[in-house]
């Protein structure tokens, strides 16, 4: 039976790759990828030459047909989104949903996550988690949802670029001042950083000239900060 091999590749330090990720692109007969140029950059890094097809949200249908296809004959499939886990915030779901109802075998090789490690660094001891990802750039939205998700009192993880961050912490801060969070910004990158506090401090800092540069990783607990 044919496998897609769904791959967790890094957020940002390359060292991050897993040995056996390396192995399995280097012995993918093709690989799909969200952003064909991102994939090729870790490929060309590793010295692997492999086949690449686009498989991202727009067109995640038709390239899975092509995938199937290439199962059907046998081959050996792999799947990477730009960094992290794929079907985090990323393509993916889709494209697994319909390899293994085509009744092929579709197998995790589990990698970075940017979820998975901001929670392993936030201290945040809570045993519920909630993984939001993106939350509508729409303020109203933003905040509605906000509010719902601070009212179930479990943590949650929210995903922000750099353009949108300050208006987020800032909606955390009124809608949950005391609430503890763990901010990580360019999480394994040269700049990485991380700082932990009552939502209230932490948009202050944030909000400070020069301190929104970077991708962000947001915890924010279901309890206040002690």
């Amino acid at each position: 039976m044919a496998v897609l091999y769904i791959i967790g590749t890094p957020i940002g330090n390359l060292g991050d790759l897993s040995p056996r990720a390396a192995e399995i692109f280097k012995s993918a007969d093709l690989v799909a990828c969200e952003d064909t140029r991102q994939t090729l950059k870790l490929l060309t890094h590793l010295g692997i030459r492999v086949p690449l097809i686009s498989c991202r949200a727009q067109n995640e249908e038709n390239a899975a047909a092509r995938v199937i296809s290439a199962l059907n004959e046998g081959k050996t499939a792999a799947y990477a989104s730009d960094a992290g886990t794929p079907a985090l915030s990323d393509p993916g779901a889709g494209l697994a949903a319909a390899v293994a109802a085509a009744g092929h075998e579709v197998i995790p090789i589990p990698g970075p996550s940017a979820f998975a490690a901001l929670v392993s660094a936030a201290g945040g001891r809570d045993k519920t988690v909630v993984f939001e990802g993106f939350l509508s750039p729409k303020p109203g939205r933003r905040r509605s949802r906000l509010k719902e998700l601070l009212d179930t009192g479990w943590a949650f993880v929210l995903y922000e670029s750099p353009f949108r961050i300050l208006k987020l912490l800032e909606d955390l801060a009124d809608l949950g001042s005391e609430r503890y969070m763990c901010v990580g910004r360019e999480m394994t990158k040269i700049h990485e950083e991380y700082r932990r506090g009552p939502a209230a401090e932490i948009y202050a800092f944030f909000a400070k000239k020069d301190r929104q540069m970077g991708e962000f990783s947001v915890y924010v607990s279901g309890h206040n900060h002690k």
